[in-house]
């Protein structure tokens, strides 16, 4: 993504999510990340459960869970 800046056009930067590093956005082939590297580390990170998207459980009815675990014992047939 370019930018100009007082009539010089400059090239955005933005810093990696996994390492902090400043790294350009435009050309970028593994952005946001700054490397392969800290676009794998990342996805491990999540295939691992370290990042998890919150839910509340008690939402669930018990009509809802029971639900869920007779799909659960279908899928297992």
């Amino acid at each position: 993504m370019l930018e100009s800046v007082l009539g010089h056009t400059v090239m955005r930067k933005i810093k990696c999510p996994k390492c902090g590093k400043e790294t350009q956005f435009a050309g970028n082939e593994f952005r946001p990340f700054c490397s392969e590297r800290c676009k794998l580390l990342d996805l491990g990170a999540w295939a691992d459960g370290e990042y998890a998207v919150p839910a509340d459980p008690e939402s669930l009815s018990s009509e809802d869970l029971a639900q869920i675990e007779a799909a659960l014992e279908k899928k297992g047939e």
